[in-house]
């Protein structure tokens, strides 16, 4: 499968907090490459998430997620949401630029090709992963002539225009 080039994407999701104290709750973010369109009629996506991963456990019980689409710029970004014992995701997003959703409240990066918001539809377990089916509820061209961020042969790759 390493030999299947793929697009890099964010998938962000906003955590409550546990208590009602005021506090804001955490943001989370992934690194997805495992991202595809299943429907145009209704919008439909879906993301493979790593079983029992903190982002599988959030999109368990927050129906609400997003999807920044990353353009060959934001390498650093894909690097670090997918680093395996990483920091805290509060740290993660500290200086990415992005704006909070409206539909989702989840991050959406300033600088992607495109950003999408989404409900989660199904959710289906496949072997190691599961496989969230969202309904698009937005849809965004933040730098839609940028170039794409690909992932193939187990490194991030560019594309030539």
């Amino acid at each position: 499968m390493s030999r299947l080039a793929a697009g890099v994407c964010l998938i962000t999701a906003h955590e409550t907090p546990l208590t009602a104290d005021g506090s804001r709750g955490e943001d989370v973010g992934m690194t997805a490459t495992a991202f595809m369109s299943v429907s145009l009629d209704p919008p439909l996506v879906l993301v493979s998430v790593r079983e029992g991963s903190r982002m599988d456990d959030l999109l368990a019980e927050q129906p609400l997620w997003a999807v920044s689409v990353l353009s060959d710029h934001q390498l650093q970004v894909a690097g670090r949401f997918a680093m395996k014992g990483r920091i805290s995701d509060r740290l993660l997003f500290a200086d990415v630029p992005y704006i909070r959703g409206e539909a989702s409240g989840a991050p959406l990066l300033t600088g992607a090709l495109a950003t999408l918001e989404c409900r989660t539809e199904n959710r289906v377990e496949a072997g190691d992963h599961t496989l969230v089916i969202g309904r698009v509820l937005t849809a965004a061209l933040p730098k839609p002539d940028s170039a794409p961020l690909t992932h193939f042969r187990g490194r991030y790759r560019h594309l030539d225009k």
